[in-house]
């Protein structure tokens, strides 16, 4: 995929997957907004990419920093084509009896609300320019339940629910809304995980998850013709045909 002068907003960029894709993204030509709540990290990541690239601390659970980050994108670059929703929470792992409730709720505020506030923000701009894509990082728990990430597997079931509703209301208009089911993906996360020792993933050997490039590349050729067939669905990168059209095998 050729991403020459398109913009593409990234949130959760600071690590993981979203630091991987700002990457990816770039190599293709893409200019690339990073947002985050960890200032410094998107900074340091800016200053990787170069001029193709701005960091914008942001709290995606706020909608009006959400609209802020998307009107300095626009300013800066002209155009907002591609939303990648990737910022997301697991902490704290608990059972429903043991967790604090505001916790709970504040992993709902980010992995929900936040996807809600970029979808928002972001659809008056797309819809002027004719169309964009919204991708969203979905996950396997967003359908079958996993003991002690209730918030977690609540929140991608609401998440996939809303892609599909999106495409729904604004596929008409030339919104592409696509979720990604990357699996398990090397990442601080998967760390966080380990260490809880709860559940059948916590026990996976660190060999057993895929790199964060991968599901990076998956997003970019997501922006292409041939991901038009899933738009209003959720891809999983589990899928070895998938795979082989992304060229990760």
């Amino acid at each position: 995929m050729d991403m020459t002068v398109k913009t593409v907003l990234i949130t959760g960029a600071s690590r993981g997957i979203g630091a991987e894709t700002a990457r990816i993204f770039a190599q293709a030509g893409a200019n690339v907004a990073l947002l985050a709540r960890s200032q410094d990290a998107i900074a340091e990541l800016a200053g990787e990419i170069g001029p193709k690239a701005i960091a914008i601390p942001c709290n995606v659970a706020r909608i009006s920093e959400v609209a802020a980050a998307v009107e300095l994108t626009v300013q800066a670059f002209g155009s907002l084509d591609v939303l990648i929703n990737n910022a997301g929470v697991l902490e704290p792992i608990a059972h429903i009896a043991d967790v604090d409730p505001d916790a709970w709720a504040q992993v709902i505020d980010i992995n929900v609300k936040g996807v809600f506030n970029g979808i928002r923000t972001v659809l008056p701009v797309m819809k002027a320019q004719g169309g964009g894509t919204v991708l969203t990082i979905s996950s396997g728990a967003a359908h079958g339940p996993i003991e002690a990430w209730s918030h977690y597997c609540a929140s991608k079931a609401a998440v996939n629910m809303l892609n599909r509703c999106l495409d729904k209301e604004e596929g008409e208009h030339g919104i592409r809304a696509i979720g990604l089911s990357p699996g398990t993906v090397a990442t601080q996360m998967q760390r966080d995980i380990k260490a809880s020792g709860i559940n059948p993933i916590s026990k996976l050997a660190w060999e057993d998850h895929i790199p964060a490039d991968w599901p990076a590349r998956c997003l970019l050729w997501m922006c292409g013709p041939e991901a038009d067939r899933f738009c209003g669905d959720e891809i999983s990168l589990r899928d070895e045909d998938i795979r082989r059209a992304v060229g990760l095998i």
